[in-house]
């Protein structure tokens, strides 16, 4: 009897360890993220900060809590749940622990499920769209590769948008590198000049021309800014006026606002949307980008009904 208990013992283990993850396809904030959040500070030109971790690129923990597992992983060749009664008694325990996202499916489209194409927050957090617009929010990162592939299809869905959807951008601050980059993003927004030519130039600079926008130490403020407004003079826009709004309060109650919509939200990778406050989702829940941009509308929609 004894034998055949290590049998089965050994036997679990080599199952359990020859379930590999897959790549996930958003980016990660780093592992402290869910320490409190940072306020963020006044960073004005000549000072600087702590040096800061460099961002993190890889898996990110999904909904039921296995790290780099797919959402579809277990229709993949091998050993499931369904086929093994060992596994299936370990699948009973994490079933249980993850109780929260196991919902019945949304009333609407019957692809879409709660708690495997999206997750549904609760309790719901208020928005910020007016009464009888859907808040649609996109949060990403300028230097996140899947950010920037998934923004033809963003730009497109944009388009054909019917006008009670209100769509918002909201860049991490997850470290200075996202920092860096958000304060760009804000200082555009408050100079009236962040258009989706210029979003898009963002992106392209990055990606395509291999210019990360940012100084070596992006905790060097100041360079940050020199590097950012030979940019935006690149592009034809009054870096004087960027350089001037770069520290104003507007520009940091923005960034301020977009890391406390990262925590309300949270937001543990990027691309990430948030429809009207109570449904997340991201291109590892809803398997494509393509699926992703879907299953958007399809939940703004359904919000628009109620």
């Amino acid at each position: 009897m004894i034998d055949r208990v290590r049998v089965l013992t050994v036997g679990l283990a080599l199952i359990l360890c020859a379930c590999g993850g897959k790549q996930s396809n958003t980016e990660r904030p780093p592992p402290n993220f869910n320490s409190p959040a940072a306020t963020v500070s006044n960073r004005a030109p000549g000072t600087k900060s702590q040096p800061a971790e460099k961002p993190v690129k890889g898996t990110r923990l999904n909904q039921d809590s296995a790290e780099g597992e797919d959402k579809d992983s277990n229709n993949s060749a091998g050993d499931t749940a369904a086929h093994n009664p060992l596994l299936a008694a370990v699948a009973s325990t994490v079933t249980g622990s993850s109780a929260a996202y196991s919902q019945a499916a949304l009333a609407g489209p019957s692809a879409w499920q709660a708690g495997v194409d999206y997750t549904r927050l609760v309790p719901a957090q208020p928005t910020d769209a007016p009464q009888g617009q859907v808040e649609v929010l996109e949060f990403f990162w300028y230097a996140c590769p899947h950010c920037n592939d998934i923004e033809p299809l963003v730009e497109a869905w944009k388009k054909n948008n019917p006008p009670w959807i209100t769509f918002t951008r909201v860049p991490v601050l997850w470290n200075e590198n996202h920092r860096a980059l958000a304060h760009l993003f804000y200082t555009l927004s408050v100079m009236g000049k962040l258009t989706d030519d210029v979003h898009q130039a963002i992106f392209k600079e990055i990606h395509v021309n291999g210019n990360p926008l940012t100084a070596t130490d992006p905790s060097d403020v100041e360079s940050d800014l020199r590097v950012q407004a030979a940019f935006v003079k690149h592009l034809g826009l009054p870096d004087a006026t960027f350089r001037d709004d770069y520290n104003t309060m507007a520009v940091l109650a923005g960034m301020r606002h977009a890391d406390e919509l990262v925590q309300r939200f949270r937001v543990t990778g990027v691309p990430t949307f948030v429809v009207n406050g109570k449904y997340v989702a991201d291109v590892q829940t809803a398997k494509t980008p393509e699926r992703l941009i879907a299953l958007v509308g399809d939940l703004a929609a359904i919000e628009h009904k109620r």
